[in-house]
């Protein structure tokens, strides 16, 4: 019997007498036949796609790996998710014409003789920005180059309708879903050194107090002297590597710069608080081989302050303007989830400011500010539960999104932000980008203002996505590298590990001991918990024992064994390793 289904799946085939049938890979779900020829496309065991065919047939469409190759089913998590992986010859064939055109390099001001750089993670294909600085009087003049993707990607095209329906490209292990094709995303839009590239510049000048004291933007050629990632810049700033001597005295400007507006931003009430993601090496065959957590460094941050300098700078002068464009905005959080957050910290033993008996929105974007700069205090004098206690605070903040209502940034302290920096990565900054370029030099307007905020709901729908995918395929992997460790190492290990989370019922555990100082997540439930019942604290930050009133909360120490892994679905499945009271 063949099968019929409305829409397509992925999953691994399997022989069952003289049909192939097809186990869902991701979710839990039916399972689907199809018929041998059907199957044609692929060997039993393999990862495959399963769409409808003629008159509603099922056929498998693609072979996608094999169930066992981490890599094969990040690659096949994509596939299931809706990414095309491959963009249609159209498409193609416009970014390869765009790419090999000449960006109108003679208009431009030609910045090639000044010294510059970029700083990315060792892996990065696309660089979308550069950066140059000098001294200028009693402070400095810092130049901010972003690739020009608006003078390859025209509105209209089959190429800009793709690069929008994407919204952004998606980074999961091992693979891209890059926005624009590699012609112009690794290519001819890239800041690779020793080239010279069309770009977008914000140059600005900033006093010895470091607010701007002039600002002018402008298209520009530039060339790259040096890219450096951001081991190597860690490395010269902390004096271990001698920096490179194109840009050696820029560097050192940068670095003050940095510091200086990094404390400008907390002063004006910015969060503190800062995220690592897990960093994840593979073998020639496609397995994991280890994983590390990757925290923002010194480095990191000085390529932040300038990107969020040059993106309040454009807004503020498109707003000043007021010409249509697409704003990132994160609103004022909500009075009611501070004041639970307060609630929960304090019954972590987590130091809390004092608030108000009724807390106005005003109040409540104050008290986030002062939250995350004592939490992040207690995280750097030792106290537990790093990242569970970070990701705390940051969910019970509203989600920045992108609108064309400018209501500011919240979390940045920000009157006035966009996203103008990463035009190769994310179609809103190439809005943002057309939109600068209307102003200043006469080119074609921007769209409506219902279309761009279609475009903003849209683009906000995509970041999601992404991000969703980017956390599962980061939960896969982790699961793999697991099997990898418990198989090595044997099933009786034990790990140590932090309460990261309670529900009804369970809790779940964050643990290290992985290859290459790799953590994982796994699931707890409350009835292995031995000698009583458990149940879900009023704050929702502790299990409590009916009985003996034990607690098992949010960052306490548990050592744990794996009961289970299921490295395609991101699920391990835990035990107590002995005695988990102290």
């Amino acid at each position: 019997m063949i099968e019929a289904v409305p829409e397509r799946q992925v999953g691994v085939l399997e022989r069952r007498g003289r049909f192939r049938v097809v186990e869902p890979l991701f979710e839990r779900g039916r399972r689907l036949t199809v018929d041998a020829r059907a199957a044609a496309r692929a060997d039993i065991g393999d990862i495959v796609l399963v769409e409808p065919g003629k008159r509603g047939h099922l056929q498998v469409t693609r072979a996608l790996g094999r169930p066992e190759v981490a890599r094969d089913v990040v690659e096949a998590l994509l596939v299931d998710r809706g990414f095309e992986r491959l963009f249609d010859e159209a498409v193609e064939a416009q970014a390869s014409s765009a790419a090999a055109a000449d960006p109108g390099t003679e208009a431009r001001r030609d910045l090639t003789a000044l010294a510059t750089f970029t700083i990315d993670p060792a892996s990065a294909r696309d660089f979308d920005d550069a950066i140059s600085i000098e001294r200028d009087g009693d402070g400095l003049r810092l130049w901010v180059h972003i690739a020009d993707v608006a003078a390859h990607v025209a509105p209209g095209t089959a190429l800009d309708a793709e690069a929008q329906r994407r919204g952004n490209s998606v980074y999961v292990p091992g693979a891209v879903e890059p926005m624009l094709p590699t012609a112009l995303s690794s290519d001819a839009c890239s800041l690779v050194p020793g080239l010279p590239r069309a770009t977008v510049t914000v140059e600005t000048v900033l006093g010895a107090d470091v607010q701007p004291r002039a600002t002018s933007f402008y298209r520009s050629l530039i060339i790259s002297d040096v890219r450096l990632t951001y081991e190597q810049v860690d490395g010269v700033l902390a004096g271990r590597n001698e920096p490179p001597g194109a840009v050696a005295q820029q560097l050192a400007l940068a670095r003050d710069l940095a510091a200086a507006l990094r404390k400008r931003r907390f002063e004006r009430g910015a969060l503190a608080l800062e995220t690592g993601e897990p960093e994840f090496e593979f073998d020639e065959h496609g397995h994991v081989r280890s994983c590390r957590d990757v925290v923002q460094t010194e480095s990191h941050g000085l390529v932040e302050e300038f990107m969020i300098l040059a993106n309040e700078l454009v807004a503020s002068q498109l707003e000043r303007r007021k010409d249509p464009t697409i704003y990132r905005v994160h609103e004022r959080p909500d009075p009611v989830a501070i004041e639970l957050l307060v609630k929960r910290l304090a019954s972590l033993d987590v130091p809390t400011p004092p608030i108000p008996e009724h807390i106005t929105p005003g109040q409540a974007t104050e008290l986030a500010a002062q939250i995350s700069s004592m939490v992040a205090d207690y995280l750097a004098g030792g106290g537990r539960g790093s990242a569970t206690i970070t990701s705390l605070v940051l969910r019970s903040l509203k989600r920045a999104v992108y609108s064309t209502a400018n209501v500011g940034h919240s979390g940045l302290a920000s009157p006035c932000y966009c996203h103008f920096t990463s035009p190769i990565r994310r179609y809103p900054d190439l809005v943002v980008h057309r939109s600068l370029l209307a102003a200043f030099e006469g080119a074609p307007r921007q769209a409506p203002v219902a279309e761009l905020e279609r475009i903003a709901l849209h683009c906000s729908r995509t970041e999601r996505e992404a991000s969703d995918v980017e956390y599962k395929a980061d939960d896969i992997c982790q699961a793999f590298l697991l099997e990898r460790a418990l198989y090595d190492g044997g099933w009786e290990q034990e790990f140590e590990g932090e309460v990261s989370g309670v529900t009804n019922g369970a809790a779940f555990v964050r643990f290290g001991g992985l290859p290459g100082s790799g953590v994982c997540e796994g699931f707890l439930p409350a009835r292995l918990l031995r000698g009583d019942w458990f149940d879900l604290n009023e704050e929702q930050t502790a299990l409590i024992g009916v009985e003996s009133g034990k607690r098992l909360r949010i960052g306490d120490p548990v050592a744990v064994r794996v009961r289970s892994v299921d490295p395609p679905r991101g699920r391990v499945d835990l035990e107590p390793a002995g005695e988990i009271w102290s």
